[in-house]
């Protein structure tokens, strides 16, 4: 099995959940992604690619604050054990993740 775009998960890990808007960047723009999004009434908040025929509006005020998620997702991969993912259990690693999260809030 080859490595796979992070786009092929991105419709199962949403079917579960109501979010308002959807932050994602240019490798999210997908018809197909887009149109399910606007049909549960969820925001597609996803730059257009430059290749893209018929440009979309964005709200880039709102894009931004996904560079919120991204800083937080950087500093706890700093984390050695998170990173690596040294725990092989799901709940030991979840809790690895919550407690260096608290430490991150902390600072």
């Amino acid at each position: 099995m080859g490595r796979q775009a992070d786009i092929t998960q991105a419709e199962p890990l949403l079917e579960n959940i109501e979010p308002g808007a959807f932050l994602a960047d240019k490798g999210y723009d997908a018809n197909r992604l887009i149109d399910k999004l606007t049909q549960r009434g969820i925001t597609p908040v996803i730059p257009p690619k430059s290749n893209r025929k018929t440009i979309r509006e964005t709200d880039f005020a709102l894009y931004r604050e996904r560079n919120l998620v991204e800083r937080f997702f950087n500093k706890l991969k700093q984390f050695r054990a998170v990173a690596t993912r040294y725990d092989k259990l799901k709940a030991t690693f979840l809790a690895a993740v919550q407690f260096a999260s608290i430490i991150i809030l902390l600072n």
